[in-house]
């Protein structure tokens, strides 16, 4: 079965979120930990979550991916933006225990001018300051579009930071399909390619989610700009593609679209139909 779904407002909970995500037939879904342009998180309400993880036993939700905020930037050049994103990530990490065994993802941040190599080195002593800890999340870095500063826009930055992390045990990649297109991977014409080159830089078995999004923009631009599935440059027909992919079939799917509600729900049963396992 397909195991896809899309982002959902977490302002009333957990349990919310899994009757939302039951409206548009997702059996999984991502939500941000906090407020995404902030930095507060309101309390866990341990009976809300109670309730929620028998909902999504019941109904078969699982693997979901939560966000952090996108104000974290474990290498910047102001050492208080860096020990913050730190503070925050760690915070995260100990407030999902409420909800184990699933992801948490994050952006590896951007260099703001001190260069890619401190840039990577930055956010690989942030990974090691809170992984090695006795938790259940996944931490996964998420591939980047490489617009301004960003680091990793390659899958090589993506392996230089996990090369330098002493424990992975909790650690693998989120790959987003509109961000490795804006880098420069062409994965409408040679998704294999595309695969082969990761598998041989970073390894297959550590891609463990896919954000599923289209994108505004040719391949290499570097803007970032999230489509509708079928209304970007890289199409309905070479999304279905990886969703279909015998390396990609069994991973969460999470679609970052600019959709309502309704939008998600025509997505969701549009790359169901398509799904051939």
């Amino acid at each position: 079965m397909l195991k896809i779904g899309c982002h959902l407002s977490s302002s009333a909970g957990y349990l919310a979120m899994g009757k939302d995500a039951e409206k548009i037939n997702a059996n999984t879904f991502a939500f941000f930990t906090r407020n995404p342009r902030g930095g507060s998180a309101k309390p866990i309400n341990e009976a809300d979550v109670a309730h929620f993880l028998e909902f999504a036993k019941e109904r078969g939700i699982s693997h979901l991916v939560a966000h952090s905020p996108y104000t974290l930037n474990p290498c910047s050049a102001k050492p208080e933006l860096r020990d913050f994103a730190k503070r925050t990530m760690a915070d995260d990490l100990h407030r999902l225990e409420y909800t184990p065994g699933n992801f948490y993802n994050f952006h590896p941040g951007s260099h703001t001018g001190q260069g890619e190599d401190i840039g990577l080195l930055q956010c690989a002593q942030m990974l090691n300051d809170i992984l090695p800890l006795s938790q259940t999340t996944t931490v996964l870095i998420e591939t980047m579009a490489g617009k301004g500063s960003e680091i990793g826009k390659t899958f090589e930055q993506i392996a230089k930071i996990i090369s330098m992390v002493e424990d992975k045990s909790k650690l693998g990649v989120c790959l987003d399909t509109c961000h490795i297109w804006d880098g420069g991977y062409d994965i409408v014409n040679d998704l294999d390619g595309v695969l082969t080159q990761f598998d041989k830089t970073i390894g297959l078995h550590n891609l463990r989610a896919i954000h599923l999004n289209d994108s505004l923009n040719p391949c290499g631009a570097h803007k970032d700009r999230h489509a509708k599935i079928g209304e970007g440059q890289i199409g309905q027909e070479a999304l279905c593609r990886v969703i279909n992919h015998k390396a990609l079939h069994s991973l969460p799917f999470i679609l970052e679209t600019p959709n309502d509600e309704a939008g998600y729900a025509r997505e969701i049963a549009m790359l169901r139909e398509a799904y051939k396992y």
